[in-house]
């Protein structure tokens, strides 16, 4: 469901994950039609390294 947010809401991405003042910043890129897809990017891959935390965190190694 977030990678959905993370293609079509980029900044709401930050917000779900905890990093509300990078959500911020990736509003103001989405805003411009041409930093849509730079920010979707940046989205995909802020939620891939959260994932990667999480399971890091549930495997006992963080």
């Amino acid at each position: 469901m977030r990678l959905l947010i993370a293609f079509f809401l980029p900044w709401l991405t930050f917000f779900t994950i905890g990093r509300p003042i990078s959500g911020l910043l990736c509003l103001f890129l989405q805003i411009t039609v041409l930093g849509w897809i730079p920010a979707a990017m940046w989205a995909v891959y802020a939620l891939s390294q959260y994932s990667t935390d999480q399971k890091l965190k549930r495997a006992g190694l963080s």
